[in-house]
């Protein structure tokens, strides 16, 4: 039809093409199966960083196992019923990751469940004396009472700690009151669900003790271990980073923010450290509920000190998340400058991080041995720094000879006054001597900022009017070196507080006394 009017061009694509692309894999079903291995391996990561969370696992599958049995079985299930439901939900509901955790939630489901069926007993009793009219009114405002007061309390902020016991009183009421309506024998159905709720705690919390327990005391003494081992090597990458950037290698700050800083993992874990606060209160409050165990042998053992202590070093921490700003900064100390002061804040830095290690070693190992030397030599280097910058601070600051007049803002080429009718000339050009190039050398390889005071000396620009505004830059630059340091002097004062804390721990939870 191709030529003719009205005629209709149909094309057919050919049947050679696709839009796949050849050797990709995914026209054979290979991206599939390459998601899936990275999905495998991503979990067996998840798994070797904390075999724990795999025994935990497998320790729930079990006990719901056990409590399952009987209702598999015809015994049990004739004694017991339906009413066994609840002890699957029990165990599902309250076995936790640690051995105090269960502890504490079952505790809030015993009270809970408790103190739900008596007072659904009691309005049972109430409605059924009541009368047939009036006993779904009674169960009704006294289902709306307990959600209105239940869900207020847990709340309070005194009473956060128990809410999951509340929620606890709510559900168990409202289904032990409605159901016990409908079969008429409240006090049969509180009893056959309370036995049901007892057999399925009991089992969680038996296997949980007996079967590979985790223990929370044991999670909270590592887990504040590891900070202070994370806070002494978060110390040391900032300093010896600080020190050795010569400034020639500085990637987009945008990127190393997004990145987290790949190249500093010390400094993640110094964060994670920061963000720690919420963990250790969780493990210190379920550790609270443990029996004596391992190396904690006796009873009321101080936990809550663990967390003050965990304070303390967070309190630490501070410092060394801002000398890690300071090594980001986009104003920078001279390469120069900095190696000027190495040796002193080298040392300062690693008998620093020699004491946080040496605390977090006496915690690990539960003894007490006096760390008098170790904070004198602190303190010792901390003032040999001091000293160091007091002698050399003129270092610190630049000196340009100016006019002695104030400060008046100009434009830069002035033009001369032209109703005056007279012509201003400049002063002869002065030969530059060697010291003034090789200091304006070093200001444009290491000074900040460097391209604005490149751009008015190669255009002749820099007048005497300009002068003060680049001193003020240059200054501004040198002076953070005073920054690093001053933050570096405020870590080793803080560690007097930190000393003192885990002296206070020791004694508290008698760590054996061993000579240094």
């Amino acid at each position: 039809m191709k030529g003719k009017k009205g005629s209709i061009k149909i094309d057919i694509p050919s049947a050679t093409k696709s839009n796949k692309q050849p050797g990709s894999g995914k026209e054979f079903g290979y991206g599939d199966a390459f998601s899936c291995k990275a999905w495998l391996w991503s979990v067996w990561d998840f798994c070797k960083e904390d075999s724990n969370r795999v025994i935990f696992a497998l320790k729930v599958g079990l006990a719901v196992l056990l409590v399952s049995l009987l209702i598999l079985f015809r015994a049990p299930y004739e004694i017991f019923g339906t009413n066994i439901i609840w002890s699957i939900l029990t165990v599902a509901i309250m076995f936790e990751y640690t051995v105090g955790a269960t502890f504490n939630r079952g505790f809030n489901r015993a009270l809970g469940s408790l103190l739900a069926g008596i007072l659904a007993v009691v309005v049972g009793q109430l409605a059924l004396c009541a009368g047939r009219v009036a006993e779904p009114f009674i169960i009704g405002i006294s289902i709306f009472l307990v959600g209105t007061v239940t869900s207020f309390m847990k709340l309070w902020p005194s009473l956060v700690p128990y809410e999951y016991g509340f929620r606890v009183i709510l559900f168990t009421f409202c289904l032990i009151i409605v159901s016990g309506y409908r079969m008429g024998s409240p006090i049969r159905t509180a009893m056959g669900r309370l036995y049901s709720i007892a057999i399925g705690g009991f089992v969680a919390v038996i296997v949980n003790v007996l079967v590979h327990p985790i223990w929370a005391g044991e999670q909270l003494h590592r887990e504040l271990v590891k900070s202070f081992d994370s806070v002494a090597d978060s110390l040391e990458e900032c300093v010896k980073k600080y020190l050795e950037d010569d400034g020639s290698d500085h990637p987009e700050f945008s990127k190393t923010v997004m990145d987290e800083f790949p190249d500093e993992p010390a400094y993640r874990k110094c964060r994670a450290t920061l963000n720690s606060s919420a963990k250790l209160d969780s493990l210190a409050n379920s550790a609270k509920w443990e029996p004596p165990h391992g190396r904690f042998r006796h009873f009321f053992y101080p936990w809550s000190e663990y967390v003050k202590v965990g304070a303390v070093l967070r309190y630490c921490s501070y410092e060394v998340m801002a000398l890690h700003g300071v090594l980001h900064s986009e104003i920078q100390a001279p390469y120069n400058l900095r190696i000027a002061f190495r040796s002193e804040i080298q040392d300062v830095a690693n008998q620093a991080a020699e004491l946080v290690r040496s605390l977090g070693k006496d915690i690990s190992s539960m003894k007490k041995t006096l760390k008098t030397s170790l904070l004198k030599r602190v303190h010792s280097s901390a003032e040999k720094l001091q000293g160091a910058i007091d002698l050399h601070s003129y270092l610190l600051t630049l000196h340009i000879d100016t006019p002695e007049k104030p400060y008046i803002s100009k434009p830069l080429n002035p033009k001369p006054d032209e109703s005056s009718g007279e012509q201003t000339s400049g002063p002869a050009a002065q030969p530059e001597t060697y010291h003034e190039m090789m200091r304006k050398q070093s200001r444009r390889l290491y000074s900040w900022p460097s391209r604005e005071v490149d751009a008015f000396e190669e255009e002749g620009a820099l007048n005497m009017d300009f002068l003060p505004r680049m001193n003020a830059l240059e200054s501004t630059a040198s002076l953070s070196l005073a920054t690093f340091t001053s933050l570096l002097i405020e870590f080793v004062a803080r560690l007097d507080h930190l000393v003192e804390a885990v002296e206070e721990l020791s004694k508290m939870a008698k760590f054996k006394s061993e000579a240094l």
